[in-house]
């Protein structure tokens, strides 16, 4: 058998299902479209679910990808075991009502044994326990023995998610000797051990199931099939595992390099640490490079978990400061011919890695410390073991890993509650769960138009009318206290009051879409109106009007005349194009690692964020709003051109990370400056716009930064009130609007004259009580302490004061509280002297803040807290004898 690559396999595969008739598409996203019951794409099929559900028509009925995954569920395992990653590509043919059985598994098989040239006596089939149709497939088209295919139950060949199309599943086996066998009698295929690897499944979509054990035939039969890539690699190559493959092998080389360690393929801790660096480097590489950031939720936590464990373990092998990025640019070297947006990306996944691994090293360094502090509690609580909560505290909160936690407190003498850990961690994810909406099999909403027709679409006609005249196709009504989403019931009529959903053939209003928010309108038919206030995308690309029915009714088939607002069309167009316009000045700017990340735009203002990696500087954001502002000045024309998707990249135009683009697009231009793959709605040239305003720049997640902006009417509103709010800022001052400012500055030095008077008295006060509170000076255990309450001093004035009474007492401890307005603050210093004897002024303001109702802590010289029951300070300044007492050795 000839050894294939990686690379070379999958253009292999991809090859031979298009000659079969296959349309060959890219993979998707790892982002899914639409689909609430997934954070990251997991299969091939993932992606394509509206073409198996029959909502969506598919571009052709025989699809092929290689599709890019993500699979966090055994996040724990991975490393431990060669067999165990999160990242991997699946090769998948797929039918939709087109061909099945016979054509899926004769071409299983063609390709494997005659394409790759795997040896046909060392691969087994399997089918479902019932499947006699497979069966037969397999032994007299095949030609496979009867002995050599075997039957498995539902558990293993049989294809089902809840509700929904289902299936008998017909596997492929690989044996690749007795080497890799467990050595048992009757080992064969099934057996748990490593030597017959499934490496391809046909999926038969034959089923709807209703999830309770019940199937009807569909009408429309599909194919989904699955094929890990670096599996089949593996079996190429005669390598052991994933791990072994070419371009994996590549990355697990470099991490080797990186620590001067050597792969051995075990279970020993350097090569568990060398195959969790090797595995999540490339899921964060193609994450990111799919537009996910780093965050506390969702996809964005599984990406920063992943960083960090990452982290992590290039610790334990013994790698000095940043190397992520080095790791990751084997992984784009690898794959950038199949996956050029990693290359596209490169800067971006390398800010974001460096960012977030530099962010961790601080996390772990803050972690130590966190973690002495709970030490020193335990030990003054005679406690051995660290609660299963606290520890979940530091790994969520702080990001601190609870190996680290387990190993740091071990050195000590301590234990940690890892069955609480565990606790905690299923109700933080329990919780994760029971907040996602509940959803169909598609993952999306399940709604009243999930099952219609599929000829049954709309028309956008939009970008050239602002009313039309066309057919009512379905209709949907709902009671009024539910609102416009509370669509539940397909009907032939609507009338005066309800609540509803009009679907037309054709409508000129736009559907809220790539940031853009809905238009809004009526849809009439003689004296009868219908108000939209809101217009949705529905499955299937039909378009919703959402609204209540004001006046008559209207009728299914009815022509209808639909008139959008065309003032707030206006205005969302201007402020759309002005994104356009601000992220090409923002590249300009600041650099071409900036990409579009989302955005909001509607009548009144333009929300947009992008990657960066630090704030802006203000000369930055005077630049940025000069040139948007320039290039609506030079009233650039608008130009929209519609192309196939291939030539529009070809062009370089601008994409949106994460986006679904249909095999056609719409390329929008203004003169040339900016050109971006947009469906929106836009000003016919940039002079319409005639104003743009930046009012706030912020970061949201890290490195991404949300700019929000004002054009046209939005922008003059904005300079009228600054003009209103400076009028009345003078009138205030009684002076004039040009002289507010002078003003200003000669209020600050009265205010700053007056506030050194105040300091200067206070200052006296204080020191006239210095001799008073001396006498309060007590021995403890031979140590001086002075606990006193003083008035009308803040905060930085009892440290001022804890300072001079330290210079008298020359070796000791001073305690001081003072009641201010109902609050309470407390300060605690110590003498070096002191400390060496036990005192700890952290601790001692901790034993003593909660009886004056509050909290606080500090250094073991000094340490400071605050509180809100000014009743207990006698309380807490006798305690604080007795807490020192204690702490003396």
């Amino acid at each position: 058998m000839e050894t294939y690559g990686v690379n070379e396999l999958r253009k292999m595969f991809l090859d031979f299902f298009e000659s079969k008739g296959h349309l060959v598409a890219n993979s998707f996203p790892l982002v899914p479209q639409n689909d609430n019951s997934l954070l990251l794409i997991n299969a091939g099929m993932a992606p394509l679910k509206p073409y198996f559900t029959g909502q969506e028509k598919p571009p052709r009925t025989r699809m092929a990808t290689c599709q890019k995954c993500i699979r966090t569920g055994d996040i724990d395992n991975v490393g431990k075991t060669a067999r165990h990653g999160t990242f991997f590509e699946m090769l998948g043919n797929f039918s939709f009502g087109d061909y099945f059985k016979e054509d899926a598994i004769t071409w299983c098989w063609e390709f494997l044994t005659k394409v790759v040239g795997l040896d046909p006596e060392r691969l087994y089939p399997s089918v479902y326990l019932d499947d006699d149709e497979a069966f037969k497939i397999w032994e007299e088209k095949v030609g496979i023995p009867a002995d050599r295919i075997f039957r498995f139950g539902k558990e293993d060949n049989f294809w089902e998610h809840g509700a929904g199309p289902c299936g008998p599943c017909s596997e492929v086996y690989y044996d690749r000797g007795a080497q890799y066998g467990c050595g048992k009698p009757g080992c064969t295929v099934g057996c748990d051990c490593d030597r017959y690897v499934e490496i391809w499944n046909n999926v038969f979509t034959q089923f709807e199931g209703d999830g309770k054990g019940n199937y009807t035939t569909l009408e429309n039969k599909n194919i989904d099939t699955g094929m890990g890539l670096e599996r089949l690699a593996a079996v190429v190559q005669g390598v052991p595992s994933i791990f072994d493959v070419d371009t994996v092998k590549a990355v697990r080389d470099k991490v080797c390099e990186l620590s001067g360690k050597e792969y051995k393929g075990g279970t020993d801790k350097d090569d568990v640490s060398i195959r969790v660096i090797t595995d999540h480097v490339r899921s964060v590489t193609f994450m990111i490079s799919d537009g996910v950031t780093p965050s506390n939720e969702g996809r964005g936590y599984v990406l920063r978990r992943l960083l960090r464990r990452a982290c992590r373990h290039g610790r334990l092998l013994g790698i000095q400061g940043l190397f992520l990025t080095e790791v990751s640019e084997v992984v784009i070297e690898n794959s950038k011919d199949a996956y050029p947006e990693l290359e596209e990306r490169r800067d971006t996944i390398f800010k974001l890695i460096s960012q977030e691994e530099e962010q961790f090293n601080r996390t772990v360094d803050q972690g130590l410390k966190l973690l002495s502090e709970l030490e020193e509690e335990m030990k003054e609580k005679n406690v051995s073991e660290l609660s299963g909560e606290e520890a979940f505290k530091l790994y969520d909160t702080f990001g601190f890993p609870l190996d680290l936690t387990v190993e740091v407190l071990a050195e000590k003498g301590f234990t940690v509650d890892e069955a609480g850990f565990a606790e905690a961690m299923k109700i933080q994810k329990d919780t994760a769960r029971n907040a996602r909406k509940e959803s169909n099999y598609m993952g999306a909403d399940a709604t009243v138009f999930d099952n219609l027709d599929e000829s049954i679409t709309s028309e956008f006609v939009g970008y050239c009318s602002n009313e039309y005249d066309s057919e009512i196709l379905i209709l949907t009504k709902a009671e009024p206290k539910d609102g416009v989403r509370g669509a539940d019931e397909l009907t032939d009529e609507i009338t005066e009051g309800m609540s509803g959903v009009v679907i037309t053939a054709k409508t000129p209003f736009y559907a809220t879409s790539g940031g853009q928010e809905t238009d809004t309108g009526v849809i009439s038919s003689g004296d009868s109106l219908f108000t939209v206030e809101e217009v949705k995308k529905l499955p299937g690309g039909r378009i919703g009007h959402f609204g209540k029915m004001t006046k008559g009714s209207l009728s299914k088939g009815e022509v209808v005349h639909l008139a959008i607002d065309v003032n707030r069309r206006l205005l969302s167009g201007r402020n759309h194009s002005a994104t356009h316009l601000l992220q090409a000045a923002l590249r300009e700017v600041l650099g071409n690692h900036v990409a579009q990340k989302g955005s909001v735009v509607d009548q009144h203002r333009l929300r947009f964020d992008f990657t960066h990696f630090a704030p802006m500087t203000q000369d930055e954001i005077a630049r940025v709003e000069a040139i948007v502002n320039e290039k609506i000045a030079a009233n650039l024309p608008v130009v929209t051109e519609v192309m196939a998707l291939e030539d529009a990249k070809k062009t370089g135009a601008n994409a949106l990370f994460s986006e679904k683009y249909g095999s056609e697009v719409r390329v929008v231009s203004m003169g040339d400056f900016s050109k971006e793959l947009c469906g929106g709605t836009h000003v016919p040239a940039t002079g319409t716009i005639s104003q743009f305003k930046i009012i706030s720049e912020a970061g949201i997640s890290a490195g991404v930064r949300r700019i929000e902006a004002l054009t046209s009417d939005g922008a003059k509103e904005y300079y009228d009130n600054l003009e209103n709010e400076l009028h009345e800022i003078a009138k205030t001052l009684k002076t004039q609007p040009d002289a507010v400012l002078d003003r200003i500055n000669h209020l600050l030095a009265e205010v700053k004259e007056l506030s050194s008077e105040n300091e200067s008295l206070k200052s006296k006060l204080a020191q006239n009580s210095l001799g008073d509170v001396m006498d309060d000076v007590k021995e403890v255990k031979g140590v001086k302490l002075l606990a006193a309450q003083v008035s009308d001093v803040d905060m930085n004035g009892l440290r001022n004061l804890g300072d001079q009474f330290k210079e008298k007492l020359g070796e000791g401890v001073v305690v001081l509280a003072c009641a201010n307005e109902g609050k309470v603050n407390l300060m605690v210093t110590v003498t070096e002297g002191v400390m060496k004897k036990g005192a700890h002024a952290g601790n001692l303001i901790k034993n003593i803040a909660s009886l004056v109702g509050g909290g606080g802590g500090g250094r073991p010289n000094m340490a400071q807290a605050g509180g809100k029951n000014p009743d207990g300070i006698p309380a807490a300044l006798a305690k604080a004898e007795e807490v020192l007492s204690d702490q003396l050795k």
